[in-house]
């Protein structure tokens, strides 16, 4: 969901949002709010009964805390009374719906080992540059994952995404409201300048749809846009590595002439894929390892010094250096694929 393009100063393509922002006002009507106070008496009424004696024996002690947050989460949702940024991020929806269904998968189903979460600063910006493989870019969202549930200020990971998101219809709204924004110098710099730790996918589609003879060779990184943000920024760029993603959906194919056909980057083809149908797109339950690298600081540069092509390659080259070697020895030291 997350592939970042080479993003090119003034050339960048910002999309608006159209009236994020503000859920407040007529939404927020009289009778929208009774509706919904009706609703949740409703419900409470219903539990503090019989049903809620079933539920204490089927979901232990503790539902109702459970419960009645849910009931408050929802009543927020139906009165309006929730507020995103204006980038169209809607923390608590996050927090409370993406990330909890996402947790499992990286839990019990992936098994996400973190390490190195020390090396995310508790404030102030940073930009996480990551390799990015797997055909399907589950590797973006379980870094989310990671760092909002590892991390000791539990931080939200703000992720640079490609053009081909934000065309997309409903994908393009969730996006949005999990915190993801186009992948351009201006949404990155502003993010970051506003002290976010921001996640950026340099080999964008060259990498999640590498074939899987390639695995764990990085591709281009391009000509460094990420680097010279952090430059203006004056943040930490933190090379993070992950094993795992690339097992997941093994590309053996490519199906160029229909993929262009659907306007997609490509078009996988896996042992499963499509083969088996709808059950093709279950990925493979592989055991990932996630690790962050100590940070690179650009403080010691001057913002200008973004403007110096040959710093922001050497910086560039930096980064994917570690990235690659961290790789290496994350795959040396793994005792299988799946266990």
């Amino acid at each position: 969901m997350t592939a970042a393009r080479e993003y090119a100063g003034t050339e960048a393509k910002v999309i608006p949002i159209e009236s994020a922002p503000s859920w407040h006002g007529d939404r927020s009507s009289a009778a929208t709010e009774r509706f919904a106070d009706r609703v949740a008496e409703a419900v409470g009424g219903a539990l503090a009964g019989k049903l809620g004696t079933a539920a204490t024996r089927v979901l232990g002690k503790g539902w109702e805390q459970r419960a009645a947050g849910g009931l408050a989460f929802l009543r927020r949702r139906v009165t309006g009374d929730y507020e995103v940024d204006e980038f169209g991020f809607d923390r608590e929806l996050t927090e409370e719906v993406f990330l909890s269904a996402l947790r499992p998968l990286a839990e019990k189903y992936f098994r996400v080992e973190v390490r190195g979460i020390e090396n995310i600063p508790s404030e102030g910006g940073a930009l996480i540059v990551a390799n990015h493989s797997g055909t399907v870019p589950l590797d973006a969202l379980m870094t989310q994952v990671a760092i909002h549930d590892h991390h000791p200020r539990q931080r939200h990971l703000r992720m640079l995404a490609a053009d081909l998101v934000f065309v997309l219809p409903v994908v393009n709204e969730l996006a949005r409201k999990a915190g993801h924004t186009l992948a351009c110098n201006e949404d990155a710099q502003a993010l970051l300048e506003r002290g976010e730790v921001v996640g950026v996918w340099p080999e964008g589609f060259k990498g999640i749809g590498k074939p899987f003879a390639d695995r764990y060779k990085l591709q281009r990184f391009g000509r460094g846009g990420f680097v010279a943000s952090a430059l203006r920024a004056q943040v930490p760029i933190v090379p993070c590595s992950i094993v795992g993603a690339e097992e997941t959906y093994p590309m053996i194919g490519n199906a160029k002439t229909l993929a262009r056909l659907l306007g997609l980057p490509y078009l996988p083809i896996t042992p499963t894929f499509p083969w088996l149908g709808p059950l093709g797109a279950v990925p493979l339950p592989t055991k990932w390892t996630i690790q962050f690298g100590e940070p690179i600081p650009t403080d010691s540069h001057p913002p200008e010094a973004a403007d110096d092509p040959m710093l922001v390659f050497n910086l560039t080259d930096q980064v994917r250096e570690t990235i690659q070697h961290t790789l290496y020895k994350l795959l040396v030291q793994r005792r299988s694929v799946f266990f």
